[in-house]
Formats: structure tokens, C-alpha cells, sequence
């Protein structure tokens, strides 16, 4: 069983009070992993390294080519180690090889974009058009790093979300405390270890691990701290943005999401039922911006739902690193027990249960944490089964009879993180799109993102956005300059209105 060790101003360190957890295999509950459960003094010592690498030390004054170079060093090891890091995300999160060896390819991708993006980062004053004004004034703009950030990932993808937190900090010269979820401990803390290998200067980044309720709290209340970066559920979010508040601190919430997944009456069925599965069952259903509202127009209903349910019972369950699972555990025991009160929650609101609805068994299933892939029709988008977040493999179907019928379903909800649209008419498509009120929406596809295009939410999907220039910015301050070019007194006569001047001056 690997032992881990915290980062902490560039030293592999115990947490303050000596105390440990085990990390568990969602598969077969073993435990794989020895993990540090630190409390508010590391919290204290991390903020502190970090504040003194931002203060005093090199890592915001180095320019933008120098901050590459070190996110590049780290991103090259990421690639190398592609592999080994895929079971590692697997074994700890539950997620397939397959997924995982997708996310360690992305993740490796998104680290060296980031690391090319530092070097736009250098802190060079930007004219600012119209004001640039010989004999009067010179007027500019200035970007720069936040400060220290403190950062909180979840649980369902804790390698990428890792690098989406960092890289945009590290590459605008941002010094970092950051805290993966207690569940899934292990990347984060593979990474501390590739950024500690390339040399990144002591304090810039630092890696800590213990239950969210003491550590994150001390994270996003702490003076020290600049700015907040946070993903998972909604009820944390606020929890999180209130405290921040406390100190007008910065914040970016990505947080929870209830996707609408429209399919038109002209849609493609070979491609919308599949596509529609992907949405919602893509890593059994624990994605914030899944499709887990499907939306049918009501004469297509019957036979979309038979096709679907027939490949949803088809599906193969097991061991995430067999290559031909499909459908691994969720992340334990808990959400296990979660997810299938909401399966309970359903049946009492009246929905049908079409298929899955329990916990998978037989063999090694009945060591993991598996629930079947579910299914509910005659769903009513005012039950919970519609409106909450269940992040596990359960989709709730509604009926429609008009487009416009089903965008109102789908805004009719506190979330808007995610939507997609079915059609083979792209115009019709868009038209629907654009009455969607969420953050990003597909047409014919689900779950594509890029570290190039931004990605957040609306209403109480989140504040702010990651990926892209917007992203990049979220971590940097907007410094004014103005240059007076005016040069002599006479030419300032707004001085006048507070400073009186000889009257052979005036």
C-alpha cells in the first residue's frame, strides 16, 4: 500500500497532528493507499509558504517564458507517465481504464497548454484604444497574478480537475494551496510529486489532504488567501462563496448542473439514443454537466425508451481495469446509499421504473460500491428526480408536445450548467440552443470540452468560468495605468477647481 506524504512549502511533510486515513478501492474495498488527514495547522502552514512565494519569491517576478518552461518540464513527465497514472485515477476514483486513460491524455494536453499560455503572461502594459494621446495622456492596461489561491477539486475527476485548477494559476504567476477530495486523494498528490521533480520554487505550490469541513473552511475563510477556486456541489458552493465574502475574497464556482438533453422529432436515432446514453451514463452518471434530463417529444417517446433500455440492460459492469467494463463502481459506499435513496425518492413521486433501480450483484460486484444503470419515465420536471442532482447512473425521461415546451422544462430549473439539442436541421438546432439558459449546450454530442473554449455555469451552476482566455483571466488583476503627457501646469486647468494660482498665472 503506497504511503503519501503533504506538500508543503516544497517538503513531502505529516500532517501537523501525525493522524492518517486509508484511501479504498470503490471496486472491491480494499485500501490502496496510506493518505495524511491534516487539520487548520496545515492549512496555516500551507497559506503561509504560499504567501511568502508570492510576496518574496522568484515564481511571479520570472517572466512569462520562465513559468513555461517549468509547467512544460511537468507536463512532458504527465505524458510520460500516462499509463501508470490512468490505474492510479482508476483505483482510486472507480472511474474505467478507459476513462481514465482519456483523462491522463487530457490532462497532460491541458497542463502544456497552460504552460504555453504563460507565456503571454508578462505583466506588459496593453494600450488601451482611443487614449493613447500625445500631449495630453498615455493610458494602459496591466495583468496581473491574483496572489495566493486556494483551491478545491471533487471527486469525480481529481486528476483533471487538478490540472484545471492549477495550470491557469501557475501560468499567470499565481502561488497555490490546493485540496483534493478526501475520497480520491491520490493524484493530487502523484502531482506534488512531478512538480517537486522539475524544481518549481519552494511555496508555489502546495498540496494538502483532509475532510473538506475543516480543512476547506479554514482554505476559503483564511485572511491570507486571494482568491477561491472551487468545483462540486451547489449547497458547498454557497457555503463556500459566503465565507469568502467575509473578506471580498475572488472566487470561480463550478458547481452543480441538472443537463437538459432535448431531442428533437427529426433527430437521428442511431446516433441521439446512443449519444443520449453517453450523456447521462458517461462514468456511471458522475459528471456535473451530464445529461440526466432526457426531454422526448411525446409521439417518439415509447420507442426511443425500448431502444435505449435495451442497450442500458446490455451494459458490462466490473472491473474498472478490464477494458471492457463500461460501467464501473461509484466512488463508495456513500454515494452508493445516496444514489439509491433518490431511486426510492423517485418511486414514491410517482415516476415508472423502466430498468436498473438497485444495487448491482453477483461475483466481484458485490465487493464494490455498483449501482445498475436506471432508468424512470412519466417523470414530471417538479419531481426531485428532475430538479436535484443525483450524480450516479439514473435518468429521469419527460414528455413533450412542443419545443418551446421542452425549453421551458429545461430552464425551469436552479441550475444551468449543460444542455444539448438532437437534430439534423443545425438551424432548428440553434434556434433551440439559444432559448437554453446554460452555460454550454451541444448539438448532436455531449461532454465535449476544450481547454481552449470556456466552461461554467449559469444561475447556480457557478460563478465565473475555467478553460480559455476567460479562465486564464479569473486568476489575474486588472491594473489601470495612466501616463500624464500634459507636462506643464497651464495645461491642467482642473487643478483650478481645488488649487488657486496667481492671477498672472490664470
Amino acid at each position: 500500500m503506497e504511503t503519501y506524504k503533504m506538500y508543503i512549502d516544497g517538503q513531502f511533510v505529516d500532517a501537523d497532528n501525525g493522524d492518517r486515513y486509508d484511501s479504498i478501492n470503490p471496486y472491491n474495498g480494499e485500501a490502496i493507499a496510506s493518505i495524511p488527514q491534516g487539520g487548520v495547522a496545515d492549512v496555516d502552514k500551507a497559506v503561509a509558504a504560499a504567501r511568502k512565494a508570492f510576496d518574496e519569491g522568484p515564481w511571479p517576478r520570472m517572466s512569462g517564458e520562465e513559468r513555461s518552461d517549468l509547467i512544460g518540464k511537468a507536463a512532458a513527465l504527465l505524458k510520460d507517465r500516462m499509463k501508470d497514472y490512468a490505474r492510479i485515477e482508476s483505483l482510486d476514483s472507480g472511474g474505467t481504464i478507459n476513462k481514465t486513460g482519456a483523462d491522463a491524455f487530457l490532462a497532460s494536453r491541458q497542463l502544456a497548454f497552460f504552460a504555453e499560455q504563460a507565456k503571454r503572461f508578462n505583466e506588459e502594459a496593453e494600450p488601451i484604444d482611443g487614449m493613447m494621446r500625445e500631449g495630453r495622456s498615455f493610458n494602459y492596461t496591466i495583468r496581473e497574478p491574483m496572489g495566493v489561491c486556494a483551491q478545491i477539486i471533487p471527486w469525480n475527476f481529481p486528476y483533471m480537475m487538478a490540472i484545471w485548477k492549477l495550470g491557469p494559476a501557475l501560468a499567470t504567476g499565481n502561488t497555490v494551496v490546493l485540496k483534493p477530495a478526501s475520497v480520491t486523494p491520490m493524484m493530487a498528490l502523484e502531482l506534488a510529486r512531478v512538480f517537486d521533480e522539475v524544481g518549481f520554487p519552494q511555496g508555489v505550490v502546495n498540496i494538502i489532504t483532509g475532510p473538506g469541513g475543516v480543512i476547506g473552511h479554514a482554505m476559503t475563510g483564511h485572511p491570507d488567501v486571494d482568491k477561491v477556486a472551487f468545483t462540486g456541489s451547489t449547497e458547498v458552493g454557497r457555503d463556500i462563496m459566503a465565507r469568502a465574502a467575509a473578506t471580498l475574497k475572488k472566487v470561480t464556482l463550478e458547481c452543480g448542473g441538472k443537463g437538459a438533453n432535448i431531442v428533437l422529432n427529426d433527430a437521428n436515432w442511431d446516433i441521439a439514443i446512443d449519444g443520449s446514453i453517453w450523456a447521462s451514463f458517461y462514468h456511471q452518471g458522475q459528471v456535473c454537466e451530464s445529461g440526466t434530463r432526457l426531454m422526448l417529444d411525446r409521439k417518439a417517446h415509447d420507442g426511443f425508451v425500448e431502444q435505449m433500455v435495451e442497450k442500458l440492460n446490455a451494459m458490462t459492469m466490473g472491473d474498472p481495469l478490464d477494458p471492457a467494463t463500461q460501467l464501473g463502481p461509484v466512488v463508495s459506499d456513500g454515494q452508493m446509499k445516496s444514489v439509491l435513496d433518490y431511486v426510492e425518492i423517485g418511486k414514491k413521486e410517482g415516476a415508472k421504473l423502466v430498468c436498473g433501480g438497485a444495487r448491482a450483484t453477483g461475483g466481484d460486484l458485490d465487493k464494490g460500491s455498483f449501482v445498475q444503470p436506471t432508468l424512470f419515465t412519466d417523470v414530471t420536471n417538479n419531481m426531485r428526480i428532475a430538479q436535484e442532482e443525483i450524480f450516479g447512473p439514473v435518468l429521469s425521461v419527460l414528455k413533450y408536445d412542443t419545443p418551446d415546451e421542452a425549453i421551458a422544462m429545461a430552464n425551469d430549473s436552479i441550475f444551468g450548467l449543460s444542455a444539448g439539442v438532437w437534430s439534423e436541421d443545425l438551424d432548428k438546432a440553434k434556434g433551440v440552443a439559444s432559448k437554453l439558459r446554460s452555460g454550454t449546450i451541444w448539438i448532436n454530442e455531449w461532454h465535449m470540452l476544450s481547454e481552449r473554449a470556456p466552461f461554467g455555469g449559469y444561475k447556480q451552476s457557478g460563478v465565473g468560468r475555467e478553460f480559455g482566455d476567460e479562465g486564464l483571466h479569473e486568476y489575474t488583476e486588472l491594473k489601470t495605468l495612466y501616463v500624464d503627457d500634459a507636462r506643464t501646469r497651464d495645461k491642467k486647468p482642473w487643478y483650478d477647481m481645488v488649487v488657486a494660482r496667481p492671477k498672472e498665472e490664470a
